[in-house]
């Protein structure tokens, strides 16, 4: 009786994706949420707290998409290189490269011979791709993708700031602040068990620690507002 291979499900696929989506949203709502708080404790008007929002909003999604394309380029670039060295090197000493292939695998525990043959098999198929993947780390779903990071970080960051502009704007001009930092908190605990959820960990865990983090950023902005005390211009 042939038996079918069995299902699994696996979150790792998503680590590229959504590590920029998580950081993107969760630093949209904790600088949005931190400047309008800080604002708002400098006794600024509506206007002012809304306008200084909307441009943190602005400049937080250009910046994160900018700093996010350079970071995963720079990534690709070294891929791409490493790539080209490797695919060199697959041409001037090709059996060298064999015995370095089947090298990874005896290292795992794998017999010498068997090891030898997997290494053939696999540089009759794709030689690169074998490679690759198992002497340098580098495989499809792993793949720098600086678009992708650069998109998704911008989008979920603009998201995220959203969020607290909209709490701001239909607050009571005397209660902006309270209500900004009450409503970021919930909202980052959410965040946090959704990361959590989509990549597998424990949603607790993951909602208390993006809560703590926020709340303090926000606390330390709404210090300096205080501290300077002064009426926004």
């Amino acid at each position: 009786m042939v038996r079918g291979l069995h299902a699994e499900y696996h979150t790792i696929s998503r680590i590229g994706w959504l590590r920029a989506a998580v950081l993107g949203a969760n630093d949209g709502i904790v600088s949005t949420a931190s400047l309008i708080v800080g604002v708002a404790a400098a006794a600024g008007s509506n206007a002012e707290i809304l306008l200084a929002g909307t441009a943190g909003l602005v400049a937080g999604a250009m910046s994160m998409a900018a700093g996010e394309y350079v970071s995963v380029s720079s990534q690709a670039d070294t891929e791409k290189a490493d790539l080209a060295r490797e695919r060199q090197e697959l041409l001037d000493q090709p059996r060298e490269e064999l015995e370095e292939l089947a090298a990874t695998f005896t290292a795992r525990g794998v017999g010498e011979s068997v090891a030898l043959e997997v290494a053939r098999q696999l540089t009759v198929h794709d030689a690169l791709d074998a490679h690759a993947r198992e002497e340098l780390g580098i495989t499809d779903t792993g793949a720098a993708k600086p678009l992708l990071a650069a998109g998704a970080s911008a989008l979920s960051f603009a998201a995220g700031a959203v969020a607290p502009l909209l709490v701001a704007l239909l607050s009571p001009e005397n209660r902006v602040g309270p209500y900004v930092y009450g409503s970021t908190l919930v909202l980052l605990a959410i965040l946090g068990m959704l990361g959590a959820k989509a990549g597998g960990a424990g949603l607790v865990r993951g909602a208390l620690r993006v809560t703590f983090w926020g709340g303090a950023a926000m606390a330390a902005t709404a210090m300096v507002g205080k501290l300077f005390d002064v009426v926004v211009a």
